[in-house]
C-alpha cells in the first residue's frame, strides 16, 4: 500500500470530482440530477440472455444500488437525452414522449413495484454480460457493483475496459483509480456518475476500499472516461 502523502498525491484529481458530487446527497437529491439513459440499451448489439439462461442474481444492495442512482419516476418522462422514460431509468424508445404504443401500459403511472419489477428485468442483460466477460472469480458484492457498473455504461464498454482487464487479473489495488475515470456522458463530466461510481466502489470493496497505487504525475490529470464512448 501507498504511504499517505502519495496516497494524497492519488487523490488530488478525483477530490475535486467527489466533493462536486456530493457525496451525503439523499435519494430525493439524486433524483433531481440530470437523467441518463442506462447504457445497456443503447447498445446495437445488446446482449440478451439465451432462453433458459440461468442468471446469478444480484444481492439486495446492489439492486438497492441501482435504484439510488437511477431514481423513481412513476409517470412518463425524458430523459437527458431527449428519450421517453419511466420508472428506474426503463427506456420506452428512442424519441420523446409522444404518444407512441409503447407508451400506453405505462399511462397514467406506474407503481414503485412494477417500476421494480421492470428494473430486475432490465438488468439481465448486465448479469449476462458480466457472467460472460469477468472471469475471475467475484463475490456477491463485486459481481453486483459491476452488474450496475455494466447497466450504466453497456455491457461492451465493460468487456472492452482496462477496467475488466485489472478485475479479470485481480490487480485489486489498480481498480479504483480505473473505476473513477467513468464519469463523462457526451464529453460532460456528471456529478451523479461521480458519485455513483463510488457506491459502486464501496460495494464492490464491501466497504473496505483499498488505496489505489497510481499515481498521477504532478500538475497532470488522467483521461477521464465517456460512459458513451469507453475506452
Amino acid at each position: 500500500m501507498p504511504d499517505r502523502p502519495v496516497a494524497r498525491s492519488l487523490l488530488r484529481w478525483t477530490g475535486a470530482l467527489t466533493l462536486a458530487a456530493c457525496a451525503s446527497q439523499s435519494p430525493e437529491a439524486v433524483q433531481d440530477l440530470p437523467r441518463l439513459t442506462p447504457g445497456i440499451f443503447l447498445e446495437e448489439n445488446r446482449a440478451v440472455p439465451p432462453e433458459g439462461t440461468t442468471l446469478r442474481p444480484v444481492i439486495d444492495r446492489g439492486i438497492a444500488l441501482t435504484k439510488r442512482s437511477e431514481g423513481f419516476v412513476g409517470h412518463l418522462y425524458n430523459d437527458a437525452a431527449g428519450y421517453c422514460t419511466v420508472a428506474y431509468g426503463h427506456l420506452l424508445h428512442l424519441s420523446r414522449c409522444d404518444g407512441q404504443a409503447e407508451e400506453v401500459p405505462f399511462k397514467p403511472s406506474v407503481p414503485e413495484p412494477r417500476g421494480a419489477q421492470l428494473l430486475i428485468t432490465d438488468l439481465g442483460s448486465a448479469q449476462y454480460a458480466v457472467m460472460q466477460y469477468a472471469v475471475a472469480e467475484l463475490t456477491d458484492t463485486q459481481y453486483a457493483a459491476l452488474v450496475d457498473f455494466a447497466y450504466n455504461v453497456g455491457g461492451r464498454n465493460l468487456s472492452q475496459s482496462r477496467l475488466l482487464k485489472l478485475v479479470n487479473r485481480r490487480q485489486f489495488d489498480d481498480v479504483p483509480t480505473e473505476w473513477r475515470k467513468w464519469v463523462q456522458a457526451n464529453g460532460k463530466t456528471f456529478p451523479g456518475l461521480v458519485e455513483r461510481r463510488e457506491r459502486e466502489l464501496q460495494l464492490f470493496f464491501d466497504g473496505n476500499l483499498p488505496e489505489s497505487r497510481e499515481v498521477p504525475a504532478e500538475g497532470f490529470a488522467p483521461q477521464l472516461i465517456d460512459i458513451r464512448v469507453g475506452g
